[in-house]
């Protein structure tokens, strides 16, 4: 177990947000991004999310580190899927594999109701398999696949849709 703080991400937070997310970039496991993203292409996603309803947390180790993040995003955008949310967890390379993803989301599911949200999705790539394990592992369950929808690197790649309904 990881000795660890969540807190709400402030601006001052997107760069290490954005280190942290093209770190994953290269794996072609966990984003349909081919390419690094800047800080300000960010900025308006950063800005989607606040501490009432659309939380974006930072989590930090023991020395106030930031190691890792976690989002809760609308899903499609209708008032009717207001109760709704994609949940994404990203770790720093060095943290992987370690068991923070399972406090990050025994977090996410904990908290959940306090923002109103009633289901937690995740969107991960069918050969994604450390994640799917994680999420299937709290009892989220296959919704769909949309097979061969992404194209990396010349090779088509399914995505699975996992949800759970918090009560």
């Amino acid at each position: 177990m990881f000795d660890i703080r969540f807190r709400d991400a402030d601006i001052s937070d997107l760069t290490r947000i954005v280190e942290i997310y093209n770190s994953t970039i290269s794996s072609r496991m966990v984003t349909a991004d081919t390419e690094n993203v800047s800080v300000e292409s960010m900025q308006k996603w950063f800005n989607e999310h606040n501490s009432v309803k659309r939380p974006l947390w930072v989590i930090e180790d023991d020395r106030g580190q930031v190691i890792a993040w976690v989002s809760f995003q609308s899903f499609y955008g209708r008032p009717a899927y207001d109760a709704t949310v994609e949940i994404s967890i990203y770790i720093d390379t060095d943290q992987r594999g370690k068991g923070l993803g399972k406090q990050i989301l025994q977090y996410c599911i904990d908290k959940a109701p306090n923002f109103g949200v009633r289901t937690l999705l995740g969107f991960i790539f069918s050969h994604n398999e450390p994640s799917l394990r994680l999420f299937r592992h709290f009892g989220f369950e296959d919704w769909a696949t949309l097979p061969n929808v992404a194209l990396l690197d010349g090779q088509e790649r399914g995505l699975k849709i996992l949800g759970k309904r918090i009560n």
